[in-house]
């Protein structure tokens, strides 16, 4: 596996914020490696509000983890 981490600490919330994005999307791609696969499913999550909803509340939780390394940014 590649090492494409190397800290959670970011200089600011947003930054913080588009971490835990980042987090999630490698987290499907690790879940299903196949980039034709996702392709492939995106037009039915997309248009979906439940998978739209589920996908916020895992960004939720990387932002919580990024924030409480930040110290919450004091």
């Amino acid at each position: 596996m590649e090492t494409w981490i190397k800290s959670l600490k970011t200089n600011t919330p947003q930054e913080g914020f588009e971490l835990a994005i980042l987090l999630a999307r490698k987290g499907v791609a690790y879940t299903q490696p196949s980039a034709d696969v996702r392709k492939k499913l995106r037009p039915k999550y997309a248009k979906n509000a439940d998978s739209l909803t589920f996908a916020s509340q895992v960004i939720a939780s990387h932002f919580q983890t990024v924030a409480a390394a930040n110290n919450y940014w004091k």
